[in-house]
């Protein structure tokens, strides 16, 4: 009886097995056939007169260099506002907040707006920072704008990696005389230092590929921006996706919204690897 069981036990964990193996093996593949695709199809059509130039019907020339530079400005503009606050946020409510229930209600209502679809981001934005603020359609709207969409997953994913870090790192600094403070910024952070670069990566990834909310903030210019011009009111800029759903929605050049695609994919992983490598730098720091 007991072989028998044990015989059907193996025979289960094999199949349970044996299906974890299939479905890691089908996402891989669809992953790796998606990303094949796209760049097989887009870096055909990418060049440095694609990328150094601009747009322009009358030269009869396609570039995508605003729509590099504004997307740029608005991936740095965003995170300056929402790393600071979304980390300082998930700092208090872990560290220094008392009332329980009242950071379950946070916690809750940051969850529910991390589900809330962007285009409706678009819209309060809209109403908000371009009309209500004065800022006009602008890329500073557009900033403001997926600082809201981004806090709550900056907020929960800090909170979440500040809880991994062991309380007893917390009473040593406590035990040998440092302020609360000074035990956060030198104990608790450098610990929690990877869950704050998965948020600022999977923030990153929204910026980038928000297209919906942008449509209604930044809005669809196709000029390049100086620093200056992209921070005032009425610097409007369409990012590289908003740009992409015009080339491929409006135009038909699905070519263009090929290479442009292949070039998102590109900036990604470049700006993965850079959070990554600026991770490793802090960790290296703090041991110092």
């Amino acid at each position: 009886m007991n072989e028998t069981v044990s015989r059907t036990r193996k025979i289960r964990n094999l199949i349970l097995k044996g299906l974890v193996w299939l479905s890691a093996a089908i996402i891989c593949l669809l992953l790796a056939g998606m990303l094949c695709f796209i760049l097989i199809k887009g870096l055909g059509h990418i060049s440095w007169k694609f990328l150094s130039s601009k747009t322009s019907l009358l030269n009869g020339t396609v570039g995508i260099l605003p729509n590099l530079l504004s997307t740029l400005y608005i991936i740095i503009m965003t995170l300056i506002v929402v790393l600071p606050l979304g980390v300082g946020s998930a700092v208090y409510l872990n560290e220094y907040a008392k009332n329980k229930k009242a950071v379950r209600l946070i916690e809750l209502a940051t969850e529910t707006l991390a589900g809330i679809p962007s285009i409706i981001y678009g819209l309060v934005g809209m109403l908000i920072f371009v009309q209500f603020c004065s800022f006009g359609t602008s890329l500073k709207a557009g900033a403001f704008t997926l600082v809201i969409m981004t806090l709550p997953t900056i907020i929960r994913t800090t909170q979440e990696s500040l809880k991994t870090v062991p309380d007893s790192y917390r009473e040593s600094s406590l035990g040998l005389g440092a302020g609360k403070w000074y035990m956060i910024r030198t104990a608790v952070l450098p610990s929690a230092i990877d869950g704050i670069v998965t948020g600022g990566i999977l923030s990153v990834g929204r910026i980038v590929g928000e297209s919906a909310a942008l449509l209604f903030t930044a809005g669809m210019a196709n000029e390049i921006l100086s620093p200056s011009q992209a921070v005032s009111n009425g610097g409007a800029g369409s990012t590289l996706t908003v740009s992409m759903y015009m080339y491929a929605k409006e135009r038909g050049d699905f070519d263009t919204a090929f290479a442009i695609a292949a070039i998102l994919l590109i900036l990604t992983l470049l700006l993965n690897i850079a959070a990554k490598v600026t991770a490793k730098l802090f960790q290296r720091g703090d041991k110092k």
